[in-house]
């Protein structure tokens, strides 16, 4: 079995960035700069033909490439924040992309995605983090504007639980056209 995942990486000059606002909010659980991409589709643990069948899928999918940008700061959770995160400007093509990668692995027989595709760049997992100090965060840095970038492919991911979290492995890479 093998835990996969579709996603964007992020530009080595953004993903700097990112790592510069690392800090400041106790119980967080700061992403290495390797393990920062935006989620196009969790897939979740398959066997190896199956996960065959879903590179062979995604290498066939013909999408056109397209500019986004990182833009704001949130929390996923709650009154229970369990996630910081960077989000992403609006952007049709990246939400034509990730609903194209859903209506394949749907066609294929997996399972939908039951939760909303909401891109976004997790920058922490936070375990019991002072909201205080959470909300000051976010308000120093709710403006956050990366300025668009280029993408022009999009990978499938495995994922190894470690001791300090997992650790991703890009396992193939796809051009868009």
């Amino acid at each position: 079995m093998i835990r996969l995942f579709a996603a964007l990486s992020i530009p080595e000059q953004i993903r700097q960035r990112l790592m510069l606002l690392q800090g400041g909010v106790p119980g967080a659980r700061w992403s290495a700069p390797e393990n920062l991409h935006i989620t196009l589709r969790f897939i979740g643990d398959v066997d190896h033909v199956t996960a065959s069948d879903i590179d062979a899928l995604l290498e066939a999918l013909q999408v056109p490439g397209f500019d986004l940008t990182l833009k704001g700061v949130g929390v996923f959770g709650g009154k229970a924040p369990h996630s910081l995160w960077i989000g992403v400007a609006p952007c049709e093509p990246l939400m034509r992309l990730a609903a194209k990668i859903e209506s394949l692995l749907q066609r294929m027989g997996l399972e939908a995605d039951t939760r909303k595709f909401t891109p976004h760049v997790t920058i922490a997992y936070l375990k019991d983090a002072p909201l205080p100090r959470l909300n000051g965060f976010i308000g120093d840095h709710g403006a956050f504007d990366s300025g668009a970038f280029a993408v022009r492919s999009f990978g499938l991911y495995s994922s190894h639980p470690s001791a300090h979290g997992s650790q991703y492995v890009l396992e193939r890479s796809y051009a868009l056209s």
